[in-house]
Order: C-alpha cells, then structure tokens, then sequence
C-alpha cells in the first residue's frame, strides 16, 4: 500500500499518454481550429480541463487501488469473530485515508527521482503541485485518524502506530532494507484496525494479520527491482511464500465466529449440525478462494522468477496486488464468516471493472 500492503508506493507506474485538451503552444493554433491572433500574438492559453485535473489526482492516488484496501478491515473483523458493524465502516474509511495519505506522500517524497526516472507521474508532469499532494497527505493522516478515534480508543490505538507507519516508510524506510517489513507491517496493522473497531481487542486477529502481513512483504521484496529488473531469487522466493501462504490458509479448520459458537454450545438442539454444516461450507470457501489467490500470484511469480525482466517483474507485482483481495476473503473464510468471504470477494471484480473505464485506463495499480 506505499502504505499498506500491499501495494508498494515506490512502484513505478507504466508510461501514460498524453492527455488531450492541453494548453495550446504559445504562436500555434488555439483549440478548435482558430487561427493565431494577427500580429504575431501569441494564443491564450486554453484552460486546463477538469477531467485532466480529476485524472491527475486519481493517477496520484491509484484509485483502482482503493478496492484492496476494506477487506483488511473486513477480515480483521472476521478474525476476531464478530460481525461487521459501523465501527467497522469507520475503520474502513480510516483504512482508506491513511492508504491515500500514503499514496500522496510517496509522489511528494519521490519527485526528484521520478523527474529523472518517471517523468510522466503526475507531480514531475507539472500536473499536480508538490505542496498540494503533500497537504492531501496531511489531510488524509489526519481524517484517518479522526474516523479510527469514531471507532474507539482500540482502534485509535492501532491506526496511530499504523499512520507512523505509512510516514515512515515514505520518508525514510522506502529505499532500506527494513522498506519490505514496514510494508508489512502496515498492512497487517490495517487488519487489526478492523478487529480493534469492531470486536475492541486484536489477539484473535495477530494470526491473520501475519499472514496478510508476509503476502504483502513479498510483494514488496519483488517490487524494489521492478524498474530494472534483476535475480531470479527474490520472484522465486515470493512464488515459495504464496505456496506456503496457499497451503496455511487452506488447511487450517474454520472456526465459526463468536456469536455461532454460542449458539452451537452443548446441549442446544440441533445446534451441532448446524455448526458442521457452516463450518464444512466455510471450510469449501476457503479453499476455493486460496486456489484463487495462489492462481492470481503464482503464475506471474514464475514467469519473472524465469526471466526477471522489469516487465515481467512489473507483472509479477501487479499480480501480487491483485492477489491480496482473494488472501484477504480466504482469511475471512478460514475465520468462518462466508458471508463476509463472499463480499471481500467481490472487491476484485469490481475494482478490475473500475480500472477498465475509460477514465481510469492510464492509471497505475501500484
């Protein structure tokens, strides 16, 4: 996420074109046809138009994205056993001003570099100001926490440390060898923001948040040599993790969240089969949504471990974005909430439908 997950920030986004309706040059004809004013003057000016402003910030912000973001929440929420409620809304919209924040503060942080490397970014590109994305990043830290403090003191407690987390990779961590671990941990504190929002407690939610937590330090190990590619070591690696992650969150037993296991105490009639019957449908989730993640990270995995090329590297991170929706309904799954599997779930058709209109094509995920 530079902030969490997942989703690295110091990825770099593939070239964008140039986006019509500009500033006409100055002497050249203006817009629609006219002609130069006569004696040499130069043309005005045109405006620029509000979509290429709008485009800018959904560039700098990756907005498609944002769809990888509530299932953290979403399966914290599962993992502590309990239902999702409105702190967990809460914790969501903490979740995602924090990754925006995020999102913002790497660009600021990385305009030097990405005029020399990534011109078309949307600060270098003169298109978004340095001191307006660093003001969103301030903005955005403080919304985030103002929604977790909504949620309660446990979630406050726990999107504090996340907030230093996102500021700390940024500025400092991102181009370090602890820059992967940072990232990690962001996102799997993204997890437990969800379980201190919605159950008040987080212990029930460290397995989950562990195992969010490697995915995500995987990602980001391939993604520091995306640009000009490199060993074969660091795809092969994360290709092994994705098998061990795979293995884990499929083979562990569901257990139903809190409430059913009350309801299923001895002695209740009926309750028994009724709580085998959940926990065999969530258990046939959960499997079916770890082969969806390990089919989504798997193959770009081994072809960049083949041919560590930037490109397929690139693809390989893409794909490792990709794979934290179904990670996180698995997890949901594992903890016995299907339902909740099932809506996580659905974040990932619907975020690829995002990126696909028109206005979002030359957007980057990363």
């Amino acid at each position: 996420m530079s902030r969490t997950g997942d989703t690295p920030r110091d990825t770099p986004a593939p070239p964008a074109p140039v986006t019509s309706g500009g500033p006409a040059a100055p002497g050249g004809p203006v817009p629609g046809g006219a002609a130069s004013p006569p004696g040499g003057a130069a043309a005005p000016r045109a405006p620029r138009p509000r979509s290429g402003r709008a485009g800018a910030w959904a560039e700098l912000l990756r907005l498609p994205a944002l769809f990888t973001v509530p299932g953290d929440a979403l399966a914290g929420a599962a993992a502590a056993g309990a239902r999702p409620g409105p702190r967990t809304v809460l914790a969501i919209g903490s979740s995602l001003c924090l990754y925006e924040a995020g999102m913002a503060l790497n660009d600021w942080a990385d305009r030097e570099e990405d005029a020399a490397e990534r011109p078309h970014r949307p600060i270098p590109s003169g298109r978004v100001r340095p001191c307006a994305a660093l003001t969103a990043a301030c903005a955005l830290t403080g919304a985030g926490l103002a929604l977790a403090a909504g949620a309660g003191r446990p979630a406050l407690a726990v999107a504090t440390p996340l907030a230093a987390t996102v500021w700390a990779y940024d500025l400092g961590l991102k181009h370090t060898p602890a820059g992967p671990v940072a990232m990690a941990a962001a996102r799997g504190l993204d997890l437990l923001l969800g379980a201190a929002a919605t159950a008040g407690g987080t212990r029930a939610a460290a397995p989950s948040a562990a195992l969010l937590g490697t995915h995500t330090l995987a990602v980001t190990a391939v993604s520091r040599q995306e640009t000009r590619g490199g060993s074969s070591l660091v795809p092969l690696a994360a290709l092994a993790t994705t098998g061990l992650l795979t293995r884990l969150v499929t083979r562990g037993r569901p257990r139903p969240p809190a409430g059913r296991r009350a309801a299923a105490a001895p002695g209740l009639p009926g309750s028994t089969r009724a709580t085998d019957r959940t926990r065999r449908a969530a258990e046939v989730l959960a499997t079916a949504l770890g082969a969806a993640y390990a089919a989504t990270a798997a193959r770009p995995y081994a072809h960049a471990t083949l041919n560590p090329s930037p490109e397929l590297t690139q693809r390989a991170v893409g794909g490792g974005i990709r794979a934290t929706v179904p990670l996180q309904a698995a997890l949901a799954a594992r903890s016995g909430s299907a339902v909740t599997a099932l809506l996580v779930a659905a974040l990932a058709p619907a975020g690829r439908s995002f990126a696909r209109r028109a206005s979002m094509r030359k957007v980057s995920v990363t």
